[in-house]
């Protein structure tokens, strides 16, 4: 008997979602060429929810980019893998309606609330190894490409083009081109670095993050230049974009400037690589002036050999007219 239309095309459905959760499992194994045959598979159907949201231009490719990343990033989380198309097409969702909410940024990949698998720990410890592969690929990229990559993907406030324009000291067309660059390398980096032995990343971020309330505390009690002297690179050098500004004694006038003016900093979000550490900031103004600096400040510290910071940039995510003494002039 012939197989009637609607029942052929019901085992192509069926084929697909079988090849798709095949895709899917090998990808959450670590396979990247997995992952990419995955978004290859439903790259038209990405793209048609991005164009409904957003319209034809350029932001298009920019967030089925960003959707890869991210896709790389949290596909342990698909709780369905035949269903992975919808998944992949949600990511589209989200990250071209951050893209329209211009007060709100871009999501950090890790803060994303998408579907959760099997809470086990198995489950927890391959999701916390694919992250540490990822840094090891990410920490592959030549520093030009990697600063944007991180701040984009990895920050909470530094996500937008014109914030990692600023704080790269290039044009917004410039940070499209090195994301779509990183992106691509990242790839190439990933299969390189597949074997290699990878960071505890979770571990290193625990240990920036109790580095920062140090650093905080010894500025608190005046100890901020000892600090420095301690634990930083002796030739740490502040940066505005690319050129260098200041060196450690006009940090240390600078932060001792903004606590005298009664200014605090609270850490809200850690970003720790072997080669690049970010440290964002809520910047507390004194009660009598509410309005005397921005709602928050980025450290985007460079790290030396030996893990040291070495070069400083400052940026405020969220600039207000009335800019702390902190940032230079």
């Amino acid at each position: 008997m012939n197989q009637n239309p609607g029942e052929a095309a019901g085992t192509s459905d069926e084929l697909a979602r079988i090849e798709d959760a095949g895709l899917t499992r090998a990808a959450q194994a670590g396979d990247v060429t997995a992952l990419g045959l995955l978004l290859e598979r439903h790259r038209a159907g990405m793209r048609a929810v991005a164009l409904s949201i957003l319209g034809p231009g350029p932001d298009v490719d920019d967030v089925l980019q960003d959707a890869a990343v991210t896709a790389l990033r949290r596909v342990g989380d698909v709780r369905d893998p035949a269903a992975v198309g919808a998944w992949l097409r949600m990511i589209v969702r989200n990250t071209g309606r951050s893209l329209l909410r211009a007060s709100v940024p871009v999501q950090p990949i890790d803060d994303l609330h998408l579907p959760a698998t099997d809470g086990g720990p198995e489950r927890w410890l391959e999701r916390h190894a694919m992250r540490d592969w990822i840094w090891e690929a990410v920490e592959e990229l030549t520093p030009a490409l990697r600063l944007p990559l991180v701040l984009r993907h990895f920050s909470t406030g530094v996500t937008s083009y014109e914030r990692i324009a600023d704080a790269c000291g290039v044009p917004v067309g410039t940070v499209r081109s090195r994301l779509s660059q990183g992106r691509a390398k990242l790839a190439t980096a990933l299969a390189a670095t597949a074997d290699a032995p990878h960071g505890d990343t979770a571990r290193r971020v625990r240990a920036s993050r109790t580095e920062a309330h140090e650093t905080l505390a010894a500025a608190e009690s005046g100890r901020f230049g000892a600090l420095m002297t301690e634990r930083w690179s002796p030739g740490i050098t502040l940066l505005r974009g690319n050129e260098p500004v200041g060196d450690r004694s006009v940090l240390v006038r600078g932060m001792d400037g903004d606590l005298e003016d009664g200014v605090r900093q609270r850490l809200a979000h850690v970003v720790a690589g072997r080669s690049l550490t970010v440290w964002e900031m809520d910047l507390l103004s004194p009660a009598d002036n509410p309005d005397h600096c921005p709602p928050s400040v980025a450290w985007l510290m460079t790290l030396d050999a030996a893990g040291r910071p070495h070069r400083l940039r400052l940026l405020h995510p969220r600039p207000v007219q009335a800019l702390q003494s902190l940032t230079p002039m």
